[in-house]
């Protein structure tokens, strides 16, 4: 893996071509495009969310956001952010790593009900290659999943919801079937009302998440949920990976849902790459 943006070290003196590379005549690439698997504490550099946030230990101030809502997403050169309904076949090994960093960093999954089924979604588990940092922050061994729901449509007797490490979340509105409320908290879910409606109300999701002090928030999708939260102005950065694969096909793109009034810009953060794979972080302006 190779950082190609930001370029850290431009105006550092070139360091002296290796006795091998002066004898053949060639030198050798910068360390920022070093072609190397990175580790994990490297990626968790990478990835660190902006410090401080609001947390009970840090109070708010003007510097500090309530909370940072990040979405991790791939696609293919031709915009399919997935392969036979299943995101997996676009992905790679370095992007699975960036994935479980990501996670390793968060205070909570936040993904929609469909992805849950599609993907198979088991609990997130503890780590130990972040078990130090996390333990310094203050976080769980591991995140929370938290299942956005309106129909409360899911399978309460998965592992998911009935053996996680940190037990689960669901979002779901006020308008929810009780019935399908007590066999979720039954299961040993937590169930969150985050909309006055059958439906989550985006914005009021990522608080009431926040207000639990889980304000390092992750979104894995789908795109119906991304989606919403991009309509809803409440998604702050978009860690996408770009796949070097074609589809064709009529596969979803990582959004879904409206369009908005506008089109939103977000600032370019970072590019790594590693096998034709790029991953790159926007954030929004």
């Amino acid at each position: 893996m190779r950082r190609l943006f930001p370029v850290t070290d431009q105006t550092a003196p070139a360091a002296a071509p290796a006795p091998q590379a002066q004898s053949e005549g060639r030198s050798e690439a910068p360390s920022h495009l070093a072609d190397r698997e990175w580790t994990l504490d490297e990626l968790a550099e990478a990835y660190a969310y902006p410090a401080p946030l609001t947390t009970p230990a840090v109070p708010a101030t003007s510097d500090a956001p309530h909370r940072w809502l990040r979405a991790n997403m791939v696609s293919t050169l031709d915009g399919a952010a997935q392969h036979d309904g299943r995101s997996q076949a676009i992905s790679s090994d370095a992007d699975m790593r960036i994935f479980g960093t990501l996670r390793g960093l968060a205070d909570v999954v936040l993904v929609g009900a469909e992805t849950v089924r599609l993907e198979g979604y088991r609990p997130a588990r503890a780590r130990d290659a972040f078990a130090a940092r996390r333990a310094a922050d203050g976080q769980a061994p591991a995140p929370a999943i938290a299942v956005v729901s309106a129909s409360l449509n899911l399978d309460f007797s998965l592992p998911l919801f009935t053996s996680p490490l940190v037990p689960t979340l669901v979002l779901t509105g006020a308008a929810a079937s009780p019935d399908r409320v007590r066999d979720a908290e039954k299961a040993g879910a937590r169930v969150i009302v985050a909309g006055d409606g059958p439906g989550v109300e985006p914005d009021r999701a990522v608080t009431a998440l926040a207000d639990m002090g889980l304000v390092r928030q992750l979104t894995e999708g789908g795109p119906r949920l991304l989606g919403q939260f991009a309509v809803a102005g409440v998604l702050d950065e978009l860690c996408l990976t770009v796949a070097p694969l074609l589809t064709v096909g009529s596969a979803q793109r990582i959004t879904g849902g409206p369009a908005l009034p506008d089109p939103e810009r977000f600032a370019l953060a970072a590019v790594l790459e590693e096998a034709g794979f790029l991953f790159t972080r926007y954030r929004r302006i």
